[in-house]
């Protein structure tokens, strides 16, 4: 899978399609998913193009990946979701073809808020 500029997350970061922003900072854009699958849904993204985890391990600097993570952080306090406000969570990441990831860009799926469930079925 090939980095796609006109992928939809790369779209939401140009802003040219608006979305339910929850956080920001110099390296994610986080927000609700649009076809929510448990009580919390929510996307984190970080905001250089990289397509995947891999991608991101292989090419991202130190400070990109300190930050994807602390943002990743920092969503689930605001939504009451981390562990030493809330329940726990659940962070998601689908990697290429088998993975099931669906957009060529690197990004997390936070649920919270219930109970999640099996890891696969």
């Amino acid at each position: 899978m090939t980095y796609d500029d006109n992928n939809i997350f790369a779209k939401i970061l140009r802003n040219e399609i608006p979305c339910n922003k929850i956080y920001e900072d110099e390296f994610v854009l986080s927000f609700y998913d649009i076809n929510p699958q448990k009580k919390i849904h929510v996307l984190v993204i970080p905001k250089g193009k990289y397509v995947d985890l891999d991608d991101f391990s292989v090419n991202a600097s130190s400070e990109e990946m300190v930050g994807l993570l602390k943002g990743i952080n920092k969503v689930a306090k605001k939504l009451k979701i981390s562990v030493d406000i809330g329940k726990g969570y659940r962070v998601l990441a689908n990697i290429s073809e088998h993975g099931g990831q669906e957009v060529p860009h690197l990004h997390f799926h936070l649920f919270g808020g219930e109970r999640v469930g099996k890891m696969v079925e």
